[in-house]
């Protein structure tokens, strides 16, 4: 899922990059679309850093990926205030929701913890 959400980000980057086409409606980041385009393509290196250590169950990892989480969704929200789409933003909001309830379930929390 971390990896799914990995490539909705670089799909939003290049889609803020102008090189994809819209599909599911404008995107914009306020006036300055690059900028977008950097914070959303930083969120790419998430399964890179954190994947490898979710594998091995240290709890860097699990922090790494609601930290990332939670900042994909801000970034998210920021760009439908900047003139974007729910439609266009909501492949990226429901995944990141879906993992930050999976990774705050107990079960899950409880793995994570030393």
């Amino acid at each position: 899922m971390v990896a799914l959400a990995a490539i909705v980000s670089v799909y939003h980057t290049l889609q803020f990059l102008h090189i994809l086409p819209f599909s599911f409606g404008p995107i914009h980041f306020f006036a300055f679309d690059l900028l977008g385009a950097i914070l959303l393509g930083a969120d790419r290196y998430r399964p890179d850093l954190g994947g490898f250590r979710l594998w091995n169950l240290r709890p860097e990892g699990w922090m790494f990926v609601v930290v990332m989480a939670v900042f994909d969704l801000i970034l998210v929200f920021i760009s439908i205030l900047g003139q974007s789409t729910l439609q266009a933003m909501l492949p990226a909001i429901l995944i990141n929701v879906i993992i930050l309830i999976y990774c705050l379930l107990p079960g899950v929390k409880a793995a994570f913890t030393r």
